[in-house]
């Protein structure tokens, strides 16, 4: 995909980028007063959802179109861009009518080849910057498709929204960052402005400034936050959501790093090693988690903590999969060994609960 510059970016002279506003526009009143206090702190893009998407029905789902009359109000009496989410043809038509300045596909949408394609058919042949949050399982091949299916419309403005990926286990994150597959989108479409969505990942306002931290040090574009004049009112997403002067607070203290994403920058390749080592300990928790887990299974069932037969398997099998992966296979084995003598640490430790 050859793209055009991310024009609205151009217009803004900030690093990184901030785009801010409430999950939701709930009132008028609620809307503007958001947005001034925003605009006097100098942010230049409000977003606000329109058309909420709601796991269950009975959830707050958004005012509809109603609420873009609000922001073209927003638009006019602060001066700022203004950007809200679209998930069908209808949303795409009633926002550019409305001259909304950016909008954005959520993850549910994305995630859906056929939603996907009926908003690139709705914006064919338009002018207008388009963001595209990842889908909500981690489908690298899926995320690039849903750019595709836009660019192949003639909108060639586009940048990617990181907002994390679902899991079905309760971890830290509401979403889990799993930072490999937006650095692997960057390697694969270096030109497009990736921006990273804490609110999203973190599901919880005490994380969105160590993950906006850790964004920056990964080379994003810019950052896309929900904040609430009175978050803890919010009327919906209200955990993840922070006030005006938190976000100040967040952006003052933000540590921007001049190394951009490049592939030959030892500090951008050390910040990867980083996210992977993160990955690695979530990924050991996860495993002493069922080890302890079979250990229980095991002292209901009256059997031996130590299978020794399929450990060996196990190991054989592993240390030839790390060659296959150009790793020494002795150098396998002594990690699964320490990994296997904490299992069974873990198993003796469930087994001894009474």
């Amino acid at each position: 995909m050859k793209l055009s510059p991310f024009s609205i970016q151009n217009y803004i002279p900030q690093t990184p980028i901030i785009i801010a506003g409430p999950c939701s526009a709930e009132t008028e009143e609620q809307t503007l007063t958001i947005a001034q206090a925003l605009a006097q702190q100098g942010i230049r893009i409000f977003r606000a959802g329109v058309w909420k998407p709601r796991t269950k029905p009975g959830g707050f789902e958004g005012i509809g179109s109603e609420a873009l009359h609000w922001l073209k109000r927003v638009k006019t009496e602060t001066g700022m861009f203004v950007a809200t989410e679209v998930a069908t043809g209808k949303h795409v038509e009633e926002c550019l009518k409305a001259g909304i300045d950016l909008l954005w596909i959520g993850a549910r949408t994305s995630a859906n080849p056929f939603a996907m394609q009926e908003v690139a058919d709705a914006l064919q042949g338009m002018d207008i910057p388009v963001l595209v949050k990842n889908p909500v399982n981690p489908d690298l091949e899926l995320w690039i498709g849903g750019l595709e299916r836009l660019y192949n419309a003639g909108i060639t403005r586009l940048g990617a929204i990181h907002r994390g990926f679902s899991s079905y286990e309760k971890k830290i994150y509401r979403n889990q960052p799993q930072w490999h597959i937006p650095i692997e989108l960057h390697r694969r479409l270096p030109d497009l402005p990736i921006i990273c969505d804490p609110s999203h990942i973190g599901g919880n306002r005490e994380l969105i400034a160590p993950i906006a931290q850790q964004a920056m040090d990964l080379g994003f574009d810019g950052l896309i936050i929900e904040t609430h004049h009175t978050p803890e009112n919010a009327w919906s997403d209200a955990f993840q959501q922070i006030t005006p002067a938190y976000l100040k607070e967040i952006c003052e203290h933000l540590i921007i790093r001049d190394a951009y994403f490049s592939t030959e920058d030892l500090g951008y390749l050390r910040r990867q090693i980083d996210a992977c080592d993160h990955e690695l300990i979530e990924l050991l928790g996860k495993r002493m988690r069922i080890s302890r887990e079979i250990g229980l299974y095991k002292k209901e069932h009256n059997m031996t903590v130590l299978q020794t037969k399929r450990y060996g398997e196990i190991l054989n099998k592993l240390a030839h999969q790390g060659g296959e992966c150009g790793m020494n296979e002795d150098f396998i084995r002594n990690i699964f060994e320490a990994i296997h003598e904490e299992s069974v640490r873990q198993q003796l430790q469930s087994i001894s609960l009474p």
